[in-house]
C-alpha cells in the first residue's frame, strides 16, 4: 500500500507523523520503505541519525532524483511512506496519484482547513479522472486543554468536507514529538508509556486495523 503524508501548509507535522508511523510498522514486523519528496528532507536526516546512532529498527529513507516518481513508488509489494509538501509540488502531485491513500495532518486552525479545502482540489487535478486515493484527514498538534475550543472547531470543519474520512484519533502538541526528530527516536523509544505514545499508538492502529494486537 502507498499511503502518501502531505499538506499544502509547512510546519503541519508531516515528517514526524511519517516517520513514527514507519517506526510503528517496523516494530510490527512489517518492511516498510519511506521516500522524502520535500526539499528539506527532514525525514532523510532522522534516518541518517538513527543509522549513525546505530539505533534498531533502521530505516530505509530514500530520495529520487531524475527518476519517475510514479514508477519507483510502485515498485515495491511492502508499505510504502511518502513524505512530501508543497515544496515540492510535481512530486507532491505525482505521489497522489500513486497512492492508495493521503493522509493529511490538519493543525487546529482556520487558514488549514482553508488549505485543506483548496488541498482537494490538487488532488482532483493530480487524478483527473482516474480513480482517486483514499483521503484521511485528521487534527495533529491539537490543544491539550478541555476549555481550548479550536481543536473540536477545526474537526467539525474538516467533517464538512465531504471527500475526506476524518478520523478521531487526534495527535496533541506535546514535547516528545519535538524530541523524536532531534534524538532520531520514536515516540515509542523515547518513552513507550507517555500519553504521546499512548495517541500515536490509538492513530497507527486506525490507520492499520489489521495490524492491531
Amino acid at each position: 500500500m502507498i499511503t502518501v503524508i502531505a499538506n499544502l501548509k509547512g510546519g503541519s507535522g508531516k515528517s514526524t507523523v511519517t516517520f513514527n508511523l514507519a517506526i510503528w510498522l517496523k516494530m510490527k514486523g512489517e518492511e516498510v520503505i519511506a521516500y522524502d519528496l520535500d526539499p528539506q528532507q527532514t525525514l532523510k536526516d532522522v534516518s541518517r541519525v538513527r543509522e549513525e546512532d546505530g539505533t534498531t529498527p533502521t530505516l530505509e529513507v530514500n530520495v529520487i532524483d531524475g527518476v519517475s516518481v510514479s514508477e519507483k513508488l510502485s515498485d515495491h509489494s511492502c508499505h510504502v511512506l511518502v513524505d512530501v509538501g508543497a515544496g515540492n509540488m510535481d512530486a507532491m502531485k505525482t505521489a497522489i496519484s500513486a497512492a492508495d491513500r493521503v493522509i493529511v495532518p490538519v493543525q487546529p486552525s482556520q487558514p488549514d482547513v482553508w488549505a485543506t479545502q483548496r488541498f482537494l482540489q490538487i488532488i482532483s487535478d493530480a487524478c483527473g479522472d482516474d480513480k482517486h486515493p483514499e483521503l484521511i484527514a485528521f487534527i495533529n498538534r491539537a490543544d491539550t486543554h478541555h476549555a481550548v475550543r479550536e481543536s473540536d472547531e477545526a474537526e467539525e470543519a474538516l467533517e464538512m468536507l465531504e471527500k475526506f474520512r476524518v478520523i478521531p484519533n487526534r495527535l496533541c502538541q506535546r514535547t516528545n514529538f519535538r524530541r523524536t526528530f532531534s534524538e532520531g527516536l520514536s515516540i515509542f523509544e523515547l518513552s513507550e508509556k507517555s500519553k504521546s505514545a499512548e495517541e500515536f499508538e490509538r492513530f497507527a492502529q486506525a490507520l492499520y486495523p489489521s495490524l492491531t494486537n
